[in-house]
C-alpha cells in the first residue's frame, strides 16, 4: 500500500478538479487558481472541468491536462465539489499517490472538508504545511465471465451487486478465501470501504466505520431471511460474489461506473494496492464531522 508523500508540505504544482455545470463552482475555482498563482504556485486545470467551466470565467491562462498529466507532475490536487467529484478524482489518481484536498461545493460533503466560504483562508495552512495526512484503502473489483476478465476498477466507497431495473430478487453466491459462507436473495450486496460506511452501507443499515480502520463492511440490501445481517471482514479477504439468479443484475463503482452482469458471473474484489491520500485542514476531527453532517445532538451543556 503506498502512503501519503511529503511533497504535499511545500507544494509548488497543484491541480484543480471541479464540478461540471456550475457557476459558483466556476467562480470559487477562478479565485483559488487566481490567490494560489500569486502565492508562486504552479496550476492545472483537469481537462474536463476547463472545458466545461471555461465556458462561464475565463481559465485560458491556466495549463489544462489529464488525469494522467496531473498524476505524472501534480503535487497534490483539490477537488471542488462534492463527495461525487471526490470519488472520481479518487478513482482516477490514487494510483500516481497524488494527495487530494476537498473544497465543499456539494451538500453533505463528507469527503470535502473545506467550506467554500473558508476556501482561501485554508490555503495559507495548506501552503505552509499544516494539513494533516490520512490514508484511505480503497477495494479493486474484477469481473470475471467464462473464466475471464471482462473488468476492473477501483471503488473508495463501495461496490454494489444488484438486481437492476428488474423488480426480482438476485441471488448469488459469497465466498471468503475460497470457503463458502452463504447464498443470498436479496435486492443486492454493498460491499464497503469504512470511507463509503457513511455513503449507501450506511443508508441500508451498515455499520459506520471509522476512516482509518482497514476492514470489509458486507451489507445486503433487503434481504429475503431476516438473519442475513451487515458483517465486517478483514482487509485481507478475498472476496468472491457468483451470480447463481438474476435478470438484470448489475455492479456499480462508486455509484458512477455501471457494468451489466450476467448469469455465473463473478465479481472479485480485494483489498486495493493504492490508498489514496485525503490532506485535512487543522482542527480536523471526524466524530465532530459526523455530528454535522448526521446532526447528533450536542454534548450537553451544564448548570
Amino acid at each position: 500500500m503506498n502512503s501519503c508523500f511529503g511533497s504535499y508540505r511545500s507544494p509548488k504544482t497543484i491541480a484543480l478538479v471541479g464540478k461540471y455545470h456550475s457557476l459558483e463552482i466556476a467562480e470559487s475555482l477562478r479565485r483559488l487558481a487566481e490567490y494560489l498563482h500569486v502565492r508562486g504556485v504552479t496550476v492545472f486545470i483537469e481537462r474536463e472541468t476547463a472545458e466545461h467551466i471555461g465556458k462561464q470565467v475565463d481559465l485560458a491562462r491556466w495549463v489544462t491536462c489529464g488525469f494522467n498529466d496531473i498524476g505524472a507532475h501534480a503535487d497534490l490536487a483539490i477537488v471542488l465539489g462534492g463527495d461525487g467529484t471526490m470519488l472520481n478524482a479518487a478513482r482516477r489518481l490514487a494510483r500516481y499517490r497524488v494527495p487530494l484536498v476537498g473544497v465543499n461545493q456539494g451538500r453533505l460533503g463528507f469527503m470535502t472538508d473545506i467550506a467554500r466560504d473558508d476556501m482561501l483562508t485554508c490555503m495559507d495552512d495548506l501552503l505552509d504545511g499544516r494539513f494533516t495526512p490520512e490514508n484511505r484503502m480503497l477495494l479493486a473489483a474484477e469481473v470475471i465471465r467464462d473464466g475471464k476478465e471482462i473488468a476492473s476498477n477501483l471503488a473508495l466507497n463501495d461496490v454494489v451487486v444488484d438486481k437492476g431495473a428488474i423488480g426480482r430478487m438476485i441471488e448469488f453466491e459469497l465466498f471468503i478465501d475460497g470457503e463458502f459462507i452463504f447464498n443470498l436473495r436479496s435486492d443486492g450486496l454493498i460491499v464497503s470501504t469504512p470511507t463509503g460506511s457513511t455513503a449507501y452501507s450506511m443508508s441500508a443499515g451498515g455499520p459506520i466505520l471509522h476512516p482509518t480502520l482497514t476492514g470489509i463492511a458486507l451489507v445486503p440490501l433487503c434481504p429475503h431471511a431476516l438473519s442475513n445481517r451487515p458483517i465486517i471482514v478483514n482487509d485481507s479477504a478475498d472476496i468472491e460474489l457468483r451470480i447463481a439468479q438474476a435478470d438484470d443484475p448489475r455492479v456499480h463503482f462508486d455509484g458512477q461506473v455501471t457494468l451489466d452482469l450476467a448469469k455465473h458471473d463473478c465479481v472479485r474484489l480485494r483489498r486495493s494496492e493504492y490508498a489514496i491520500c485525503f490532506l485535512h485542514p487543522p482542527g480536523y476531527s471526524y466524530f465532530s464531522m459526523l455530528r454535522q453532517k448526521l446532526q447528533w445532538s450536542e454534548r450537553p451543556k451544564g448548570p
